[in-house]
């Protein structure tokens, strides 16, 4: 069975995107499990001077301060598959999904530094992300700054995610025509891992 990691960043929940419905028209789908977690509705905590201490310590993975990273990574290595639903704020991701990966992307856990660079100790594993914005970030139309893009790249790759896709849904309120792209691309996506096995 595959099973997929869903992380959702709008402070509009379901009113936000849609893929919410799409993947509760999926969740019986034989294969296929669905973890979900609202960033943005239950937010995470702010990173204690605990859990930095600890960090600049090198304290074993069993130090307390690393609670909730160990469990937020072990959500990440369950799931075969990461789809996340972010809006743009400012150019870039919002606080709620780089709280997120403060916490996942940890030096000995999940990456490890070498004199080539930093490299993954997760593996790898298809990710999709759907970025809501109020105007254009890619293409002709663009007219402002993307760094969410190029960031969460890099992020995710360190987290050994090198299957990486973006859908950009502009406009608020979304209108019907341009999320129905959107949600053709996820049934696109879930169908190309969770029914090849490609993740299993």
């Amino acid at each position: 069975m595959s099973q997929l990691l869903f992380l959702d960043c709008s402070p509009f929940g379901v009113n936000a995107l849609g893929p919410q419905q799409v993947l509760a028209a999926l969740g019986d789908r034989e294969g296929l499990r669905i973890a979900s977690r609202s960033l943005a509705q239950e937010p995470l905590p702010p990173i204690s001077a605990h859990y930095a201490q600890a960090l600049t310590a090198a304290a074993p993975g069993s130090d307390p301060a690393f609670a909730l990273s160990e469990h937020l990574i072990a959500e990440l290595e369950a799931c075969d598959a990461l789809l996340i639903s972010t809006p743009m704020y400012n150019c870039t991701v919002p606080a709620s999904l780089k709280l997120w990966l403060d916490y996942v992307v940890r030096n000995g856990r999940s990456f490890h530094s070498t004199p080539q660079g930093k490299k993954s100790l997760l593996r790898d594993r298809p990710a999709l992300v759907l970025v809501r914005s109020g105007s254009a970030v890619a293409g002709e139309d663009a007219w402002q700054p993307d760094f969410l893009t190029p960031y969460l790249r890099f992020a995710l790759s360190l987290l050994g995610m090198q299957q990486l896709q973006f859908v950009y849904l502009p406009g608020w309120p979304l209108a019907a025509d341009r999320l129905e792209p959107a949600q053709q691309a996820l049934l696109a996506w879930l169908g190309s891992f969770s029914l090849t096995g490609a993740c299993s």
